[in-house]
């Protein structure tokens, strides 16, 4: 996989599985995404508008390449219900190459 079409883990949580299963069918669906992996639900605590919150949330481990991450993050904002989702995104340049192969030839 050449650096200009890396492989990127994006990382964001949501508050269900019914959003979890929404989010990943329409990555999956518009290529946007290779693969989406869902982890248990677990509780997130964090600091929001000067208070400590908790959360039970899913995170979702999104594969896909470089050059469709702007398209994939307009698709979480525009799905997702928190006013500022968690939103990153990794570089996986380093790794099996038939799986960045894989990651680049199942997304657009």
């Amino acid at each position: 996989m050449t650096s200009d079409m890396g492989a990127l883990v994006v990382i964001t949580t949501v508050p269900d599985e019914n959003l979890a299963v929404k989010v990943t069918e329409s990555l999956l669906q518009q290529g946007l995404a290779a693969c989406v992996h869902a982890l248990p639900t677990g509780w997130s605590r964090y600091r929001w508008q000067g208070k400590i919150e908790q959360s039970l949330e899913i995170t979702l481990l999104i594969k896909t390449s470089r050059h469709c991450y702007r398209e994939l993050e307009t698709e979480i904002l525009r799905l997702h219900p928190y006013d500022v989702p968690e939103i990153l995104a990794f570089q996986a340049d380093t790794g099996l190459p038939a799986y960045l192969d894989w990651i680049k030839n199942e997304t657009r």
